[in-house]
C-alpha cells in the first residue's frame, strides 16, 4: 500500500484533521504492534506497509510481555500526547483496521494469533478467527 493511501484511509476513519495528526497516530501504533509480533507474520505485514511505516514496524521497541488489548490502548494513551484512554482506543482503531486492511484477512487471523485475546475489535474484526 503506498504512503499516501494508508494515510488516507487512517485519516478518514480517525477523523483526524491532517495527515499529521493520522501519522502520528500511525507511527505510534504500529511501533507498540511491532514490539509484540515476531518472526514471518511480522515481516509479512511490513511487506505490505508503506516503506517508512514498515521500518517502524521492524525496528520496535522490545516487549518484556505481551500486552493485553487495555494495556496496549493505555500504552498508546502514553505515547501521544494529550491522548485518554478513549482518544487511544480511537487512535489504535482507527490505524489497526487500516492495518488489517494492507494486510488482507488471511495476515490478519496470523497477526491475531499472535496477540492475546481482545485485539480483535481493534482491527476492526469482532469475531477471533
Amino acid at each position: 500500500m503506498r504512503w499516501e493511501a494508508f494515510l488516507d484511509q487512517v485519516q478518514e476513519r480517525g477523523e483526524y484533521g491532517t495527515h499529521q495528526e493520522a501519522e502520528r497516530a500511525a507511527r505510534t501504533v504500529l511501533a507498540l504492534l511491532g514490539a509484540h509480533l515476531v518472526g514471518e507474520v511480522r515481516a509479512a505485514l511490513a511487506a505490505r506497509l508503506p516503506d517508512t511505516f514498515a521500518m517502524i514496524l521492524l525496528n520496535p521497541l522490545q516487549a518484556a510481555e505481551p500486552l493485553a488489548a487495555d494495556r496496549f490502548v493505555r500504552a498508546t494513551a502514553a505515547w501521544i500526547e494529550g491522548a485518554t484512554e478513549q482518544t487511544a482506543t480511537w487512535d489504535v482503531s482507527a490505524v489497526l483496521s487500516v492495518t488489517a486492511d494492507a494486510a488482507g484477512e488471511e495476515l490478519t487471523r496470523r497477526i491475531l494469533l499472535q496477540l492475546p485475546p481482545g485485539y480483535d475489535l481493534l482491527f476492526g474484526r469482532p469475531e477471533r478467527t
